[in-house]
């Protein structure tokens, strides 16, 4: 009896992390492009002392842009590949607000906010300038073939 308590308590546990980490934006993220709909990038979301960031890992594209030489800060004339494009993110209820979010295609810097959808297999990402009205968005899905 005691044995399987101990077994009914540790599956539990489990998956409560399991559907925890689910809940979390943290991990690797297929981007689309918006016109044709095809498989752009993946991006890897971390957090970082509290904020969420995220760093290009591979573009799948090849016809994507692979330098930013658009960039008019610190990126300019980097490698896209291994560029962080999503900035200082942080909790705020049930989105992530208060970062950006660069689009190396054209250089833009965008006030940033994400939203975890479909029990945290898809992600919201907003970019807009000023009001969140004027922006867009696009709809990340969770990449799981790169683990372990």
């Amino acid at each position: 009896m005691t044995r399987t308590l101990a077994v009914i308590l540790c599956l539990s546990a489990l998956a409560l992390r399991a559907a925890d980490s689910a809940a979390m934006p943290a991990g690797r993220w297929r981007t689309f492009d918006d016109k044709t709909g095809k498989p752009k990038a993946i991006i890897v979301l971390y957090e970082e002392k509290g904020l969420l960031f995220g760093r290009v890992e591979t573009l799948v594209d090849p016809d994507v842009v692979k330098i930013c030489d658009k960039c008019s800060d610190q990126r300019k004339g980097q490698a896209v590949t291994g560029m962080v494009v999503v900035r200082r993110m942080k909790k705020d209820g049930d989105e992530y607000t208060g970062g950006d979010i660069l689009d190396p295609k054209n250089g833009s810097v965008y006030r940033c906010k994400m939203r975890l959808l479909d029990q945290g297999r898809k992600l919201s990402v907003r970019g807009y300038l000023g009001l969140s009205l004027f922006g867009r968005s696009q709809t990340w899905i969770r990449d799981d073939s790169g683990q372990k």
